[in-house]
């Protein structure tokens, strides 16, 4: 699969991706210094629930499917598109994949590897401090809608209704760590 992705797309893209709008230029050419560019076929896995969280990722081009694990068999949880991040959560707390993310279609994303952003980190880089005080409002608001969704379904009655909209709760909110 031939993708060319120029420097130019990359900060345009970026820049209209909700991560990353409130960086200026010159803080996501500072960014691009550590992305990678990966490409997958469709049907690739990009990790697999259980890995180590060594890198978090944006969606460039195509779509990911967000999987998890049920015994022997798998639930598909969410559709990615592009702009769509993931992989962030393993990378604050440390932990394992809670899901596979695998390309559903040929797919090209940008890959920040977890060394990479500690540097910056490191470095006292304020770019890093944006990145992380983003990934923060985006989770407080997945778990905002979460809670909220979960306390209307406390009212619910029917066994059936709360099976259905708790999956749909999880599709919506996506594991994406």
């Amino acid at each position: 699969m031939a993708t060319a992705v120029t420097r130019e797309r990359m900060i345009t893209f970026l820049l209209e991706t909700p991560m990353f709008e409130n960086l200026d230029p010159l803080e996501i050419v500072e960014i691009l210094h550590i992305v990678e560019v990966q490409l997958f076929q469709a049907g690739e896995i990009i990790f697999n629930e259980g890995d180590p969280g060594d890198a978090w990722y944006v969606l460039y081009k195509g779509k990911t499917e967000v999987i998890k694990k049920s015994g022997s068999d798998e639930k598909l949880i969410s559709v990615l598109g592009p702009g769509a991040c993931f992989g962030e959560i393993a990378i604050l707390d440390g932990l394992p994949r809670s899901a596979s993310i695998r390309a559903s279609v040929n797919s090209v994303v940008f890959r920040v590897p977890r060394s990479a952003f500690d540097a910056l980190l490191d470095n006292d880089e304020l770019v890093a401090y944006k990145l992380i005080y983003h990934m923060a409002i985006l989770l407080a608001h997945r778990q905002r809608s979460v809670t909220n969704r979960l306390s209307t379904l406390l009212i619910a009655r029917e066994t059936t209704e709360i099976h259905e909209s708790i999956e749909q709760i999880i599709g919506e909110s996506s594991v994406r760590e």
